[in-house]
């Protein structure tokens, strides 16, 4: 096996991050969108996306399998399009801008989606659904999750409104973001993102990420979500303050 990242900086973002997409995976639906922003403070944002993705599918197996029986097959077949698309266009994406670009994106993302959640009323009528709808936030989900496994941000911007039952919901999320990350394989070998270090890194860092998607499946189940997901986005607003602040500084020094 080849040799693993070792700095203790890395660790020290990569372990929260795993943990957050275990939460994610088992169910605390939008906590993976801090997991690639936390990452991103070490290695170049889709380096950083493509060293989770290999985690995220093993976790994807252990959740369908608890969650495939209950969801929304309306809503899997216009999002699922559309978020090919958004794949197809993000790849052209990635392979012609800068890592800053791609960091400004990410915290332009996870600063909408705070805003978003913030500044949502409390309650509201479920909305009606439409197929162009979900083509168009399922495509902005798929590039955004290519980019920084950052697609439960749009994704809940269309499913959150319907109101769908909490196991639906979360069914639904499961089985769309496993065959989102499938998709995704391919386009990432042909960008070069996946190295022997970095997949026998993935590899160090499954068990825990195995624990805590188990822990996401006990805690969905169990637990009160409201302070958890407060925490997660006062984290996600500051992680994308700071991406954005990075980007944006590296390219006004670049000119």
């Amino acid at each position: 096996m080849a040799p693993i990242i070792s700095e203790p900086q890395f660790y020290a973002v990569a372990v929260p991050a795993v943990i957050f997409l275990g939460l994610s995976k088992g169910g605390f639906s939008g906590v993976a969108t801090a997991a690639t922003p936390l990452l991103a403070l070490y290695l170049p944002p889709l380096e950083a996306a493509a060293l989770l993705l290999p985690i995220v599918i093993c976790q994807d197996v252990i959740s369908v399998k608890v969650y495939w029986r209950e969801l929304s097959v309306w809503n899997l077949k216009v999002l699922l399009p559309g978020a090919a698309i958004g794949i197809g266009l993000a790849w052209l994406f990635a392979a012609h801008v800068s890592d800053d670009l791609i960091r400004i994106l990410i915290g332009f993302t996870a600063l909408a989606f705070v805003a978003n959640v913030w500044l949502r009323p409390a309650h509201t009528a479920p909305k009606t659904r439409t197929a162009l709808g979900g083509v168009f936030w399922g495509a902005v989900a798929g590039f955004t999750s290519f980019a920084s496994q950052g697609g439960g941000p749009p994704f809940q911007v269309f499913t959150l409104p319907q109101r769908l039952p909490k196991m639906v919901f979360v069914g639904t999320t499961t089985v769309f973001f496993a065959t989102l990350n499938l998709m995704k394989v391919v386009p990432y070998f042909m960008l070069a993102q996946f190295s022997s270090k970095n997949i026998s890194t993935s590899i160090a860092l499954l068990p825990l990420a195995v624990a805590a998607n188990f822990a996401g499946i006990w805690m969905v189940r169990t637990v009160p979500t409201a302070v958890f997901y407060r925490i997660t986005h006062i984290l996600l607003f500051v992680l994308g303050s700071v991406l954005l602040g990075q980007g944006l500084r590296h390219l006004l020094v670049m000119r």
